[in-house]
């Protein structure tokens, strides 16, 4: 039998700490945001400065070649690859070899076709990423994805209906039982809505967060997060926590200041001051 999911608190992930920066960006880990599309650009974008928030060194977006211009102007801190103009082909070399020296690759947000969404998930995973964080359309293909073909380390981040998907039936928001099922079917770590559960039976919960983070882009800003941590070096279990807690502590952190209406863009900024006062014991 599986033990209770051990609540999380800026007390645990202070004894947890978080691995040191070192001197240069190169030191901070590097992060791929494979994602967007010409109807939802924004999100590549929000979930890529999630990552340089959580203090990732370098970022990089990988988007459809129809916006790669526009999303190069708006974050321009990032670098800018773009996708095949057909998904089913493979990736250039510039930008497989990007993939495969990244510490964390992000798949999924904005992406807004199925097939497209696969082809390019698996054309990610030919490159041989060390660690691949899955969000939005990359869920909903998952279950037709070979698992084998993913690295070991893979860190899922479904809504509700996301997880719905991966079990083929209905989840409650914050079904425990459900995100644990999730972690061992598919061989990841599983967030959750602030349920987090690795496969072996692992899991810890986070009772942060409010009716705030119910905002267009939010689960892209947390998907980034978890990405920027995993790519630090935290590991994906501790990746995923961080995440969790971050995002929704900076949720409530926006809510006390300036109440509900805060945009996922506001979330993102957040980010870097909620770690820091988590680590100085000032939550």
């Amino acid at each position: 039998m599986s033990s209770p999911a051990e609540p999380v608190s800026a007390a645990l992930l202070r004894t947890w700490g978080l691995p040191s920066p070192g001197e240069s960006k190169k030191t901070r880990g590097d992060v791929i945001v494979v994602g967007g599309s010409r109807s939802s650009p924004g999100a590549a974008l929000l979930a890529g400065e999630a990552a340089l928030r959580v203090g990732a060194g370098r970022v990089a977006l990988a988007v459809p070649r129809s916006i790669d211009a526009q999303v190069g102007v708006a974050l321009p801190e990032a670098g800018v690859f773009p996708l095949p103009d057909d998904a089913d082909q493979p990736f250039d070399v510039r930008l497989a070899e990007r993939v495969s020296r990244a510490d964390a690759v992000l798949v999924g947000p904005g992406f807004d076709d199925p097939d497209e969404t696969r082809a390019t998930l698996l054309a990610v995973a030919a490159a041989r990423p060390q660690c691949v964080v899955l969000d939005a359309y990359a869920l909903g293909v998952l279950p037709r994805i070979d698992r084998g073909v993913l690295p070991d380390a893979v860190v899922l981040s479904p809504n509700k209906d996301e997880a719905g998907i991966l079990l083929e039936r209905d989840v409650e928001a914050g079904d425990e039982s459900a995100v644990r099922e999730i972690a061992e079917r598919f061989t990841a770590v599983v967030n959750c809505y602030g349920v987090v559960a690795a496969p072996g039976g692992a899991a810890w919960r986070v009772d942060e967060g409010g009716g705030g983070l119910g905002t267009s882009g939010s689960g892209d800003v947390l998907a980034g997060a978890i990405a920027g941590f995993a790519a630090r070096g935290a590991g994906t279990e501790r990746a995923a926590v961080w995440g969790a807690w971050s995002h929704a502590r900076a949720g409530d952190r926006l809510t006390d200041r300036v109440g509900i209406g805060f945009l996922a863009s506001d979330l993102a900024r957040e980010l870097t001051t909620t770690i820091r006062d988590t680590l100085a014991d000032d939550a």
